[in-house]
């Protein structure tokens, strides 16, 4: 059984046999890792103007108006269906991890409290899938457990969970070093594989979902200094009954570096300027503020 961030033996080999290879190959400039961020060009040029990960690696806006009016005008936008369903997936996701942690297990109804704090509208639906969603990881949690139990059986339950489950959830961190905000949540960080995964749910592949692992990559570098090369980002997508997850998993190289510096570099200025860069010419029909520009 695969989970949402464990690689499946397939992905593992793409992992150990071309990706890092590459890394080491190719390296990362100096220049561009998380450790440099007081020097050009990752020192922010804007250092009053702090913008959220979730702005600067967002692409969603073409003329990047959702930063103007979420930081100049503080227009909070109005959460859809699909942006409300992507929560409570992430919160079912992370609930599973942390619970099986910590061992410790929801019920369906503690789950639905948890979802309901937010979703006050919360359906049956939406209840049944991410139940559905908890009970998957943490069986695919307890799967693996048993495993490395098997082969260590006199190690401690302690070890053998932070054997089988390697994982920062929703790792909160600062990202002021970086220009960003002070409260940043990584979806999951594998501490062993040194692997950040970014969860996107009910979307469609998109190169520039790649930023949001970079992003989340150079903030550690900057924190704790040790290099990050790999990213990945796990999309899920579901239906009443089902789900199904595919991974895009890529070297964090310095193109992709330099391009999230591009975006927070643009968007810090932006904010600063104050100025709006008005409505795009094409807008997605489920951003938060269709609204607000139409």
């Amino acid at each position: 059984m695969t989970m949402v961030y464990r690689l499946t033996d397939v992905e593992r080999k793409l992992v150990l046999n071309r990706l890092i290879p590459l890394a080491r190959e190719v390296s990362v400039s100096e220049d561009l890792r998380g450790w440099s961020w007081y020097k050009s060009p990752l020192q922010p040029p804007y250092p009053d103007s702090k913008v959220p990960m979730y702005l600067v690696s967002s692409n969603w806006c073409p003329t990047s108006r959702d930063v103007y009016l979420k930081m100049v005008l503080k227009e909070g936008g109005k959460p859809n269906d699909l942006v409300l369903l992507g929560w409570a997936i992430h919160r079912a996701v992370a609930s599973a991890y942390i619970d099986f942690q910590n061992n410790e297990m929801k019920d369906k109804e503690e789950l639905a409290d948890i979802l309901r704090a937010k979703m006050s509208n919360l359906t049956d639906e939406v209840k049944n899938i991410c139940w559905n969603l908890y009970q998957y990881v943490y069986s695919g949690c307890k799967t693996e457990y048993d495993r490395i139990k098997a082969s260590q059986p006199y190690a401690a339950a302690r070890d053998v969970i932070q054997t089988s489950t390697p994982y920062l959830i929703e790792h909160r961190i600062s990202g002021e070093l970086l220009g960003l905000s002070n409260i940043l949540s990584v979806d999951c960080y594998d501490y062993l594989k040194g692997i950040v995964y970014d969860l996107k749910t009910n979307l469609e592949p998109q190169l520039w979902h790649r930023l949001y692992a970079t992003g989340y990559a150079l903030t550690l570098e900057s924190l704790y200094e040790i290099p990050i090369d790999i990213g990945c980002i796990v999309y899920l997508k579901t239906t009443r009954d089902s789900f199904t997850l595919k991974k895009d998993i890529f070297f964090i190289n310095d193109d992709l570096r330099a391009w999230w510096i591009e975006e927070r570099d643009k968007k810090m200025e932006l904010v600063s300027g104050r100025e709006d860069p008005g409505v795009a010419g094409s807008c997605p029909e489920n951003c938060i503020y269709w609204e607000v520009c139409h």
